[in-house]
């Protein structure tokens, strides 16, 4: 009881110092706005060349975006830092003629920098963390056309694959409210399945892509390690990469050609395509061989509806004329997750030792979640030695991974070994031995490409019995998002899902 008292505290203070902050937004709230039903019609490209037309204003769309944005956001708080009167702002001016002319967009508060505004990562202990500087990929957004009015929920550090925060309260499933949207991204994922906004960005570090865009039926692509910059302040990282959530296959490929390519000092880049994503996207594959993976790494039961999408989703690719193979991972998984942890622990450390840094004093049992205080305690004293052998680990199994596509072209499987849990499951407050056996095998598919740094997509090609999305994902060679770009779009265009929209 005295957590709960804790928690809504909190997040009641927050909510009242919102209420303040957004008086000047809400007496605006009687601008122009297009019929809900055409806006959710449009993806983020129709919506650009609308705006090009002169069919519609930037300030239409925006004002409808926010205006949907306020008629759910209460029910479903997705979004957890409005900057609406500073994208009145951006719109009033000219914006630049990027492929997203005047497209709404919302930041992922986590790793996201936008100069003058609040990036919390989800965590007490930087919930008054404003930016002095704009991420290279933010800049990259903006460049190209999108206006920026928010950012959207994600737990403590992206520590768990359901948007559940202290700070912060629940990000509730658009399809169904007791259920979780998944996570790390899941106030972005919610927000878009929502009607808010058709596309959003999303990061992904274990799945956190992956796993929002299967519990919200939505696509979404993890691209290859180095192909979006990190900088200017972090160059590199070996897990996690930046990209988005969507409703259409070709909104991310677009979003991957405004954003993709090295910055000065960037190290770690990815094979440059063969023009453009977006175009790739609108080319039907070559006939593919394809390996179909039914046991995750924890070799823990998968739920048969993940099962079902899969094999499901392996005829179609049959149908289509590509030649499906079942198959075993070559990887063990013992050295994976032993090798795994310690590689993610680092960077959690890093950055509550950062805050320490910043602020200076030591951090504290109540400035962070139960679960992740017992990790840093656990991991803050890791060895060089540890985490040298545990990157080793994980390029042999990338080389191992690498020798197997070579045979085949995309392995599919279930993006999750479940459909969406009900909320609390995977919540960061509560008892390690509860947690562990749900977490277990949330990124049980899914965090193997984020050792590998190869692109993976989550489509959203089945839904269970009871109405809940479930995602179908497909793993390509490092360097190859235009093959499963062409992939996807196949897909979108023999079992179309654009149309499909919960009722909130």
């Amino acid at each position: 009881m005295e957590d709960f008292s804790r928690r809504t505290l909190i997040k009641q203070g927050l909510l009242a110092a919102t209420t303040v902050a957004l008086a000047p937004t809400l007496r605006a709230s009687s601008a122009t706005t297009l019929p809900l039903e055409e806006y959710r019609q449009w993806d983020a490209l129709d919506i650009a060349e609308r705006v090009r037309a002169g069919d519609v204003s930037a300030s239409e769309v925006l004002e409808t975006a926010i205006a949907r944005a306020r008629a759910v956001n209460p029910t479903l708080n997705c979004i957890v830092e409005t900057l609406y009167d500073r994208a009145r702002a951006a719109v009033a001016k000219p914006l630049p003629a990027g492929p997203f002319h005047g497209v709404p967009f919302l930041l992922k508060d986590l790793g996201m920098m936008l100069e003058g505004t609040v990036t919390t990562h989800g965590s007490r202990f930087y919930r008054d963390n404003v930016a002095d500087y704009t991420s290279t990929v933010v800049s990259r957004y903006q460049a190209a056309g999108l206006v920026i009015m928010g950012k959207t929920h994600s737990p403590e550090f992206g520590g768990t694959g359901s948007s559940e925060s202290t700070l912060f309260g629940d990000t509730r499933n658009p399809w169904n409210l007791e259920h979780s949207a998944g996570g790390s991204s899941g106030g972005s994922a919610a927000a878009v399945a929502a009607g808010i906004l058709p596309i959003a960005n999303a990061t992904d570090g274990g799945g956190s892509i992956r796993i929002p865009a299967s519990a919200c039926g939505l696509f979404g692509m993890k691209p290859s390690r180095g192909r979006v910059p990190h900088g200017p302040r972090t160059l590199s990282s070996l897990m996690s990469v930046t990209h988005a959530v969507s409703r259409s296959v070709r909104d991310s490929a677009a979003l991957l050609d405004a954003t993709s390519g090295p910055e000065p000092g960037q190290t770690v880049i990815a094979p440059p395509p063969e023009g453009s994503f977006l175009e790739a996207s609108m080319r039907a594959p070559r006939t593919l061989r394809v390996g179909l993976v039914t046991t995750p790494l924890t070799h823990t039961p998968v739920a048969e509806e993940c099962l079902t999408a899969a094999r499901n989703a392996a005829t179609l690719c049959t149908q289509l004329g590509h030649n499906v193979e079942e198959i075993q991972l070559p990887v063990d998984p013992r050295q994976f997750f032993a090798a795994f942890g310690p590689v993610m622990a680092a960077s959690t450390v890093e950055r509550i030792h950062a805050r320490e840094r910043a602020l200076g004093r030591k951090v504290t049992e109540d400035d962070l979640e139960p679960l992740i205080w017992e990790r840093y305690l656990a991991d803050r004293d890791n060895s060089a030695e540890q985490l040298f052998s545990a990157m080793q680990v994980l390029e042999q199994i990338t080389r191992d991974m690498a020798l197997l596509q070579q045979t085949y072209d995309v392995l599919l499987s279930p993006t999750l070994t479940t459909p969406p849990v009900k909320l609390g499951k995977l919540s960061l407050d509560q008892d390690k031995a509860s947690y562990e056996q749900e977490a277990i095998s949330v990124s049980a598919f899914t965090s193997l490409f984020n050792a590998t740094g190869q692109p993976a997509m989550s489509v959203p090609l089945h839904w269970s019995a009871e109405g809940l999305p479930v995602g179908v994902m497909f793993a390509g060679r490092y360097g190859e998002e235009a093959l499963l770009f062409q992939l996807a779009a196949q897909l979108e265009k023999a079992a179309p899902w654009f149309n499909r929209l919960p009722t909130v």
